[in-house]
């Protein structure tokens, strides 16, 4: 090939990657907070997908407890402790995520003294499942 032509076809690639990328700029293209490959979801035919909502008043804390599948935690304001049984603490604060695996007992905080936590959570269940299972 000539050094024109290698030239001409460098330069429309360019053009049409431009026209293409300013064309793109409107377009929302989600950001990934966490990614995780989990055990423990539902094997059944159907599963029940909650959305949740939390607000922790300065120093709030949860019930101790466990989930009987994996619950993801988003933080919309604030910072989330979570303290599973026999490990350190983890906490999350406002933009991040965490997942909560099965079967572990925990407690969540805002160990905060002046400021509130919100949450989004994301629970994928059998139908009917209890979100929590209070230990008692």
């Amino acid at each position: 090939m000539k050094k024109s032509t290698v030239t001409s076809m460098g330069l429309i690639m360019i053009f049409v990657s431009l026209t293409t990328m300013a064309q793109d700029k409107h377009i929302i293209k989600p950001q990934t907070v966490i990614s995780e490959i989990v055990e423990g979801m539902p094997k059944g035919e159907k599963q029940q997908v909650r959305v949740l909502t939390a607000t922790f008043q300065p120093r709030d804390q949860t019930l101790f407890h466990t989930h009987r599948f994996p619950v993801t935690v988003y933080v919309l304001e604030g910072a989330f402790t979570l303290e599973k049984e026999g490990q350190q603490p983890v906490t999350v604060k406002t933009g991040e995520a965490m997942l909560m695996p099965p079967n572990v007992k925990m407690t969540g905080y805002n160990k905060s003294a002046t400021e509130r936590l919100r949450l989004v959570v994301f629970y994928v269940s059998d139908p009917d499942t209890p979100f929590l299972d209070a230990i008692h």
